[in-house]
């Protein structure tokens, strides 16, 4: 009834006040103000009901709104204030509300239905409250919702099948609340957008839907762990993408673990504690599972005698045709390349004056690409390079050989994602910046006319014979599609230049971040911010080895090619550049045009000796492995604990030849756990203080020193050194 009275009177109260301009969307925040407790009020001191509106109000933000005269509140934010009272309905009267950002608070009581009635919203952050009840049908009629957190409360009720409605839905976090029933399995097929799904710690029974495995978008972790969910694994969840990580903990699956896609990437905490699952990567072998071929004994095989006499005709017919199939496929491919090549014969030529943009005729395209880099000889100026340096950005173009007697190949501008594509005249127009030189090429900045910075590396120039090799390689590099590996957008080649054009991280790379550009500490590199790169950088290394098409090695891992973005999560770079070197056969460092454009920042690392390398990597005509990477992995660990680089460590002084192959930190911390010395005199005087990673830093200078094996046998897997990090 006080209630019901105080919306009564409220118009009435603020007329005689004089108060007769605050808006509509004003009296519905004001139902907020007073459905919490009076101790919140520091939270609403600038809430006067006085003011024409509410834009100017803590936590409130307001937009323009097409058809409207004044502007209209969209955003509600008021997050971690303590507030502890109830939702109220009005709030749904806030016709183009977007966003309603409430967590970390007190809020109690059930979520009020009316509440959705502000059909704009696209964001509900709920969680950390101490709200009940059934979770409101009315939510799931959201068209525009792609964001729903409403974890840690104690909301009730199933999962409804109504869920499909929302098709825009991004991210959602249900976990920690008393959720029950059985997962539905139609609303999966319907997000095609969904990014996250967080089901964890509920009271939900029954098996996984098999359409789980149809969300194509799935990233990150796929949580449903903590629940009371039975039955068989399904094998549909090996279609889901190959970074997404499972945690199925503490539920009551039974069966064999499937081992198709996803599911090889994933280590043994992901299925712990279910007590009748079996099978790779748990230690408990399935009962009756046949055992393993691998080195098995021919002779001992119970062949009937008639399959060891010999093959039967049948057979032999079989293998007859197919070999005839294989020569003739074989034949149509030879004459198929033979005509490919004589329709591409057309000679290459430099020029000065080209205008034209890409997707012209083919002559104008390869004529305007060669006057990027042929234009250092030419007499006239050109519009390729400025006071500031290169040009750069990338599209793609069609294949083009090299012109019969013109000594010459055609310009070759190919885009790798076909969703990142642009115009030539783009790439003339950008800025561009040196960010760096080294053995492996320059690296230019260069931002295109959109804002979008990219990186742009310079491989030098030659090997104009070898480009089906070199095209065939980036191919299989720009088909590596992980968050924590640099993704390669688009290439170009030419006889006088071959270009490599990435993504642009914009925080540096790790060398600096520990040591800055001038080998000063740096005072950024808190213990949690240096676990995430250890994590991350593990994570991109274990999918090299594991997942990537070719179980990839790196061969290079070293601080400088970690490189870290604003949230200091790291990409690492420069993967598989000695190859593609080794193919363009010269020298990418000297002279050029875009070598000569403008000064470089000289790297924080000494490239002429790699302290990084593995023992056996420095014997020379040795082909990398990827024990090699593991090793490497594990200074990169030493130099993060300790904030010392392998040239710099005590150890440096008293080092004797007998111990010439093994990285001076590794010799010097390895003596350090051998004489017991104190933490304190090996780790990062920087992260001293910070008590409680003391327990942390020990599990991983154990992992560092397990990479770290003078024999490359007894180093682990980045998959086991991934799955080691993450229980940190």
């Amino acid at each position: 009834m006080t209630v019901f009275l105080f919306f009564l009177l409220l118009p009435l109260f603020l007329f005689q006040n004089g108060v007769v301009s605050l808006s509509s969307d004003g009296f519905a925040l004001l139902t907020l103000k007073s459905a919490v407790d009076i101790s919140s009020a520091a939270a609403f001191s600038d809430w006067n009901d006085g003011d024409d509106d509410p834009c100017t109000w803590s936590g409130i933000s307001c937009a323009n709104i097409s058809g409207e005269v004044d502007p209209r509140v969209v955003g509600v934010s008021l997050p971690g204030k303590g507030l502890r009272g109830y939702l109220p309905s009005e709030l749904g009267n806030l016709r183009y509300l977007r966003r309603i950002n409430l967590h970390t608070n007190a809020f109690h009581g059930q979520i009020p239905s009316p509440l959705f009635n502000a059909t704009a919203l696209h964001s509900v952050f709920l969680h950390g409250n101490n709200l009940s009840g059934e979770l409101p049908p009315s939510v799931f009629n959201l068209r525009r919702l792609q964001n729903l957190d409403l974890s840690d409360n104690s909301i009730s009720g199933e999962i409804p099948e109504t869920l499909k409605n929302c098709s825009q839905l991004q991210h959602l976090i249900l976990a920690r609340n008393k959720f029950s029933g059985e997962i539905p399995a139609t609303p999966w097929p319907e997000l095609k957008n969904l990014v996250q799904l967080d089901l964890s710690s509920n009271i939900l029974n029954g098996s996984i839907p098999e359409q789980i495995g149809e969300i194509k978008s799935l990233a990150g972790t796929l949580n449903l762990s903590f629940n009371h969910l039975t039955g068989k694994i399904p094998k549909s969840l090996g279609n889901l993408p190959v970074t997404v990580s499972f945690d199925l903990r503490n539920n009551n699956f039974s069966g064999e673990i499937p081992q198709t896609g996803s599911f090889s990437n994933q280590g043994p905490t992901a299925f712990l504690n279910n007590p009748n699952l079996c099978g790779f990567p748990l230690q408990k072998q399935c009962t009756g599972s046949a055992p393993s071929q691998t080195g098995s004994n021919p002779g001992s095989s119970r062949e009937p005698a008639e399959k060891r006499k010999g093959l039967n005709p049948g057979v032999i017919i079989l293998i007859s045709v197919g070999d005839a199939t294989g020569v003739a496929l074989i034949g149509l491919i030879i004459v198929y390349i033979y005509w490919k090549k004589r329709d591409n014969s057309n000679g290459c030529r430099c020029s000065c004056t080209g205008k034209t943009k890409l997707g012209n005729s083919r002559n104008n395209k390869n004529e305007k690409l060669l006057n990027i880099f042929c234009c250092s000889s030419c007499s006239s100026s050109l519009p390729c390079v400025n006071d500031n340096g290169m040009k750069s950005d990338e599209s793609e173009m069609e294949e083009c050989e090299k012109g019969e007697g013109s000594g010459r190949g055609e310009g070759d501008l190919v885009a790798i994602d076909k969703g990142f594509d642009f115009e030539l005249d783009e790439l003339l127009r950008a800025s561009a910046y040196v960010l760096g030189k080294s053995g492996l090429g320059i690296v230019y900045k260069v931002v295109l006319g959109n804002g979008v910075p990219v990186a742009v590396r310079r491989l030098g120039e030659g090997g104009e014979q070898r480009y089906k090799e070199f095209s065939a390689e980036v191919q299989a590099i720009g088909k590596i599609k992980h968050p924590n590996i640099v993704k390669l957008r688009a290439y170009y080649w030419a006889f006088d230049e071959k270009l490599l054009i990435s993504d642009f991280i914009s925080n540096g790379n790790l060398a600096t971040a520990l040591r800055g550009r001038n080998g000063e500490a740096s005072p950024n590199l808190s213990w949690s911010r240096r676990l995430r790169i250890m994590k991350g950088t593990a994570r991109g290394l274990a999918y090299l080895h594991e997942c990537s098409p070719r179980k990839f090695v790196h061969g290079d891992i070293k601080p400088s090619n970690i490189l870290l973005d604003t949230d200091f999560q790291p990409h690492i770079s420069d993967f598989g550049l000695n190859r593609l070197i080794s193919i363009t056969g010269n020298n990418p460092s000297s002279g050029g045009l875009m070598g000569g454009a403008l000064p470089y920042f000289k790297s924080s690392q000494t490239e002429q000796t790699n302290n990084y390398k593995a023992p056996e990597a420095r014997v020379p005509g040795c082909r990398p492995t990827q024990k090699w990477d593991v090793y490497s992995f594990g200074v990169v660990l030493l130099e993060l604990l300790t904030g010392k680089s392998p040239d710099s460590s005590p150890a440096a002084a008293t080092s004797t030849s007998s111990e010439v192959h093994v990285p001076d930190l590794v010799r010097w911390v390895r003596k350090g756990f051998e004489q017991e010395s104190p933490l304190s005199e090996m780790v990062d005087p920087s992260l001293l203080q910070e008590v409680h990673a003391k327990k942390e830093v020990l599990a991983v200078f154990h992992v560092a020193l397990s990479c770290t094996e003078s024999d490359p046998e007894v180093r682990p897997r980045m998959k086991t050194i991934t799955e080691n990090l993450e229980k940190i």
